[in-house]
């Protein structure tokens, strides 16, 4: 099995999910007492959140791409940026790097046009939603991508960042993100994609009246997969 790399720290809470997981997944595959081959670089959140908002992406861009560098050198053979949001500087961290991203992206899109499912709901952070780096990802593949009103992307952002990150899971804000995904629904999306990795902490398939696509477990899915491929 290759070695998995993982970015993590953002937050720590979904990081922990991706650990279990490519364990899990391992263990499915293999069997017995396997268990995934991975090394974490796990930074800390507070400083990436601050340029975040401040809209130094460059800066953020650098220091994770000093984490990829240093999971290389600890023998890395794939590497995961896991979180959404920062896939924004997805070009800037493989590039600094010899061995595959596996683009967080990709691997929805692949899943979403497996199930036949070609209009999605984006939910994630405000960053995701509204801007083109993730958008345009998904759209690359032939998917038609639609993201809330302004009211609910507000909503969304705010469980994330207030909520989520910090390990607090409210029905209340389950009860908000459904009715966010049934006006999804409405205006014709297929499927919804889970588009920041804690959000995955809140919904659940049965929360939705369409497919979900949970991006951590995907990326989790396309990474075991990969790392037990043979070059």
């Amino acid at each position: 099995m290759k070695t998995i790399g993982l970015i993590g720290g953002m937050s720590w809470e979904s990081t922990a999910e991706y650990y279990r997981l490519l364990n899990e997944l391992t263990r499915q595959r293999l069997g017995g007492l396997h268990s995934a081959k991975c090394v974490l670089y796990s930074v800390d959140f507070a400083e990436i959140e601050r340029l975040q908002a401040e809209a130094r992406w460059d800066e953020a861009g650098d220091i994770l791409a000093e984490a990829a560098k240093a999971l290389e050198a600890a023998g890395a053979e794939l590497l995961l940026l896991c979180t959404n949001t920062m896939h924004k500087v997805a070009d800037r961290v493989g590039s600094a790097i010899g061995v595959p991203l596996l683009h967080l992206a990709d691997t929805t899109a692949e899943a979403v046009r497996d199930r036949g499912v070609r209009r999605v709901g984006l939910l994630g952070t405000a960053f995701t939603m509204e801007q083109d780096f993730y958008r345009g990802r998904l759209a690359s593949h032939g998917l038609d991508v639609l993201v809330p009103k302004a009211a609910g992307r507000e909503t969304v952002h705010r469980v994330i960042y207030e909520e989520l990150c910090l390990g607090v899971v409210k029905e209340e804000s389950r009860d908000a993100y459904r009715a966010v995904i049934d006006e999804l629904v409405a205006a014709g999306a297929e499927g919804i994609v889970l588009g920041c990795t804690e959000i995955e902490l809140l919904i659940r398939p049965q929360d939705s009246p369409v497919p979900v696509f949970p991006t951590t477990r995907l990326h989790a899915e396309a990474a075991v997969s990969r790392a037990l491929t043979a070059p």
